[in-house]
């Protein structure tokens, strides 16, 4: 990705480019797919959003550019700016995968074990391990 990303991103500032590209990192991936950063131009950065997503994210501003700035490592943004655009619904969940059986020596193990909370967790566990992804 980024052979195709450096060449627009080497046009802009520093500080942005580096925003644009960790964008998902510095703002977690629930708010990243609902907004995009556009431009850091003298401390105000212009996020793009859902109006419904503008008026989340001016309550959140200060903690926003708190988690921006300690991402960046300096005081890049100081305030947010917001400017209406439709963005792409989110990616549909992937189904969940048909559960497989476990094996017979770790079904005997469970068995052996009390029931409860721990041998669920440890059977949830054993499912994860053993389950097949094609």
């Amino acid at each position: 990705m980024a052979p195709l990303t450096r060449p627009v991103l080497r046009k802009l500032h520093p500080g942005s480019a580096q925003l644009m590209a960790e964008w998902e990192a510095l703002v977690g991936p629930s708010l990243a797919t609902r907004a995009r950063p556009r431009r850091l131009e003298r401390g105000v950065l212009t996020v793009a959003c859902s109006g419904p997503v503008a008026m989340e994210l001016t309550m959140l501003a200060p903690q926003v550019i708190e988690r921006i700035n300690a991402g960046l490592g300096r005081a890049a943004v100081k305030s947010l700016r917001f400017v209406q655009a439709m963005m792409p619904p989110p990616p549909s969940p992937r189904p969940a995968a048909p559960e497989q059986p476990l094996p017979p020596a770790m079904t005997a193990r469970l068995e052996t074990m009390p029931e409860g909370p721990l041998r669920d967790a440890l059977a949830r566990l054993a499912a994860g391990v053993y389950r097949k992804d094609d």
